[in-house]
């Protein structure tokens, strides 16, 4: 499928070219990588080589994102990996909401990766369970993006939430959450205590049932969902670049 939308300005993917430890950087469900570039800027000056692929269907239009499959976005997801691959030896990943579900799909397939750092993570979201369920839906939907706390902030998100897509985050979560007892990279999990898309309580969920022997959950006070862009940005930033350090080190 030909993508027939323009890409909007500032959903463009983004790539930076640096050292031979590479970090893998995924927006969420109907938003863009304007979400996530803001970490990645952070990890290309810190010297790391960055990927921030666009999820297929994203960043144009929500009529585009109708005819996509989540198998579409782990592509997106997976060519940006191979492009991380053909330059560095170690391999970090990070991603917000559904981008911190396609983080721990990606550690569950590629278990080379070195550590991942899910952000607001989504495996279970009883709202969105319920209305794919639903046999009479409206085509479309309310969006659900820009949770932010901070004043003045706005993510760029659709403003229009396609129901059928619903039905493949769905998928894509319950897919996820049977398997991440086989996540064995070290983790670290940040999590809003306010968050009105994803419940907090799935990161605890992820926690505790993760594989892996290293693994640490932080809890952001002055965040809603899009944490990437709220107050606890600078947390986020720093607490994870220590993170890859410290497995750098140990390695």
């Amino acid at each position: 499928m030909t993508e027939k939308y323009p890409v909007l300005k500032e959903a463009e993917p983004f790539y930076f070219e640096g050292n031979n430890v590479g970090v893998l950087v995924s927006h969420g469900f109907t938003g863009s990588t304007q979400s996530m570039r803001p970490l990645g800027e952070a990890y290309a000056k810190a010297g790391y080589t960055v990927c921030g692929p666009r999820l297929k269907g994203h960043g144009t239009h929500y009529a585009e994102m109708e005819t996509t499959t989540y198998e579409d976005w782990i592509q997106s997801l997976e060519e940006g990996y191979s492009w991380l691959k053909e330059r560095c030896d170690t391999i970090f990943v990070t991603g917000l909401s559904m981008g911190g579900t396609l983080t721990l799909y990606a550690a569950q397939k590629h278990p080379e990766i070195k550590g991942i750092i899910p952000i607001n993570a989504a495996i279970d979201i009883p709202t969105m369970a319920g209305a794919a369920e639903q046999t009479e839906m409206p085509r479309f939907l309310d969006a659900i993006g820009s949770d932010i706390k901070k004043p003045g902030v706005t993510e760029l998100a659709y403003e229009k939430t396609p129901s059928k897509s619903l039905q493949q985050i769905v998928m894509l979560m319950e897919k996820v959450k049977a398997d991440l007892s086989k996540i064995t990279c070290p983790a670290l999990i940040f999590v809003s205590e306010e968050d009105h898309v994803v419940p907090p309580n799935n990161s605890q969920f992820i926690y505790d049932h993760l594989g892996s022997q290293i693994k640490d959950l932080r809890y952001l006070k002055e965040s809603y969902h899009v944490a990437t862009l709220d107050n606890d940005q600078q947390i986020i930033i720093d607490e994870s670049l220590q993170f890859v350090e410290n497995i750098l080190t140990e390695r």
